[in-house]
């Protein structure tokens, strides 16, 4: 148990299977209720889509484990409906600090821009964030939550997957056309498909500990390379909820996980950093090696992987949880359009080809990043420590300092869903780029433009003067909402007057829209589902559009994919 924290226990219900209710073959299963998996579940759910999740506990994870929450996963966690909750609770923070031995050599801003509506990152103990998930879990009728239900066995099928799955109450069959395979690093479901995942383990351990006490710290990331209270080795410090201060230790290969975890060795180390007269409480602690693997493809028939059970990651850089959540976001929409037959499977193919581009990207900084914190020779350990003498005093020195490249969204730029540029366009917001937010006004109230689009294809459609746009134009952007996949169009208006009836209109006073996404009159972006851009005009076109939609569903040379015997039973 934990000082500060109270672990809720779930109710173990009887599986409707175990009590004599006719057989129901499900659209999808989600095997693991963690923060990837209840992400999973409730995006599926809250788009209409029945969803049941199996989890082998009745309670959420114990220890602080996942920390750190960038922007991006915030973005996400705020179309599930738990954004808020999570910010709310957590500590928000932008800069970092590094310190070689006992002087500061380098900082950074994750948010160097103004007018975002969520932070750089915030730090949140993984267990609230699963209680929040598990509280909007519970809101949506079509999700069915069964906790204590352990996955015994998996046999994929032509059309789904059978699972054995075993409660207090014996071992029950369950099918589904679609399997998600979220349950963590040691994925029962990877081992039980024999599946195998590669790559590397590093030869070096580092220490947890989660410490309660009184701080007047900044809410920043400080980082340590041989400090004078833990000579030889690297630290961090990060500030979590309830005044719990998160601090690795780095042990080297060598040390005894079980020795260095009790008290008596715990204690000194943090006393030696913070002092002998600094009271605090030592509440949780752990061992933990680095690894960067991942699966060669995240989907294996009607078994899809997300999470850690498809790609690990290092902890220094928070690149786990929030590249998982990320999966989940880009599967998602994906899915939910194979299962309603208005996308053929294929589609779930670009879910495997963009996730392993990010998972690559996020390895490869990982990679790097525990090179440089954990150097294996003399000769890095040299260069590192000359690296970070230059950095206090030199810029390009800086650039080599790398205490864990935090995480960013992937650009999937060379994803085949693209329509390449016909028109030329500056900036950032590339085909393949994540969204960059905006502050804007919907009628009289303040609006971001995030929580504007997403879980659906929106084209936003910049003009000058929304009073301005034409019956014409306005019966092609309600032709489009009315298509197979709609596509709802929305009006960003450099100044409004009088509204078009049954348009949303979106005000840009502040010229952020315009500035970030190279916007003139009659610019038109296609965003996908995720908040990825899809495609981008300098003027619209109902047909490019219905075309890239075609592109972004891989319905361009094939027709719609069958819609599944469970499917049609729920609709």
């Amino acid at each position: 148990m934990l000082g500060t924290y109270q672990y809720p226990k779930y109710d173990y219900l009887r599986p409707p299977e175990q009590s004599g209710a006719a057989h129901k073959r499900y659209p999808a299963v989600v095997v693991g209720a963690g923060p990837v998996g209840l992400a999973a579940a409730i995006e599926l759910a809250q788009s209409g889509v029945p969803v049941v999740v199996l989890d082998d506990d009745d309670t959420v994870s114990v220890g602080s484990r996942g920390v750190c929450y960038a922007k991006r996963a915030l973005e996400v966690l705020d179309r599930i409906g738990v954004g808020e909750a999570c910010v709310a609770k957590g500590v928000s923070w932008n800069v970092g600090r590094t310190f070689f031995r006992e002087q500061e050599v380098y900082n950074f801003n994750l948010l160097p821009q103004p007018d975002h509506k969520r932070p750089g990152m915030i730090n949140l103990q993984q267990y609230y964030l699963e209680e929040f998930e598990v509280k909007r879990a519970k809101e949506l009728p079509n999700l069915d939550l069964r906790f204590r239900n352990k996955v015994v066995s998996v046999t994929p099928q032509d059309n789904g997957a059978m699972l054995q799955v075993e409660t207090p109450d014996g071992i029950y069959t369950l099918e589904t056309d679609w399997l998600v395979a979220a349950d963590g690093a040691r994925s029962g479901i990877r081992r039980l498909m024999n599946l195998e995942i590669d790559g590397k383990i590093f030869m070096d351990r580092f220490l947890i500990a989660d410490v309660v006490m009184k701080a007047d710290f900044p809410y920043e990331r400080w980082f340590w390379f041989d400090p004078p209270f833990h000579p030889g080795q690297s630290v961090l410090l990060h500030r979590q909820a309830d005044n719990v201060y998160r601090i690795d230790f780095q042990l080297g290969w060598q040390a005894d996980p079980e020795e260095e975890k009790k008290p008596e060795k715990v204690i000194p180390r943090i006393k030696a950093m913070l002092g002998d007269e600094r009271e605090f409480e030592l509440e949780w602690v752990s061992v933990y090696t680095f690894q960067c693997r991942r699966m060669n493809a995240f989907t294996h028939g009607p078994v899809l992987f997300v999470g850690d059970a498809a790609h690990q990651v290092s902890p220094f850089g928070a690149r786990g949880a929030n590249s998982g959540l990320q999966d989940t976001d880009n599967l998602c929409w994906k899915l939910k359009l194979v299962i309603e037959g208005k996308a053929p499977a294929s589609l779930l193919d670009t879910y495997s080809e963009e996730r392993v581009f990010a998972a690559d990207e996020n390895l490869l900084n990982s990679t790097r990043s525990t090179d440089f914190i954990t150097p294996k020779s003399k000769t890095s350990l040299t260069f590192r420590n000359a690296v970070l003498s230059l950095a206090r005093d030199h810029a390009f020195a800086r650039a080599l300092v790398n205490s864990g490249r935090l995480s960013v969204p992937s650009y999937l730029t060379e994803s085949r869903l693209n329509t390449p540029d016909g028109d030329g366009f500056t900036g950032d917001m590339v085909p393949g780029a994540p969204m960059d937010d905006a502050p804007l006004r919907s009628g009289e109230q303040s609006a971001w433009l995030l929580d504007q689009v997403g879980n659906r294809f929106a084209a936003l459609v910049y003009v000058n003067d929304a009073a301005a746009v034409d019956a014409e134009m306005l019966s092609r952007f309600k032709a489009l909402a009315r298509g197979s996949i709609p596509v709802e169009v929305i009006l960003v208006s450099a100044r409004t007057g009088a509204v078009p009836e049954g348009m949303r209109v979106l005000e840009d006073r502040s010229g952020r829209f315009a500035e970030r996404y190279d916007a003139h009159n009659g610019t038109t972006y296609l965003i996908r589902p995720d908040q990825h851009v899809a495609a981008r005009w300098r003027s619209f076109d109902a047909e490019q559009v219905k075309a890239a939609v075609a592109r972004a569903t891989c319905n361009t040379h094939q027709g719609a994919g069958h819609v599944p015997e469970s499917a049609a039973q729920f609709q």
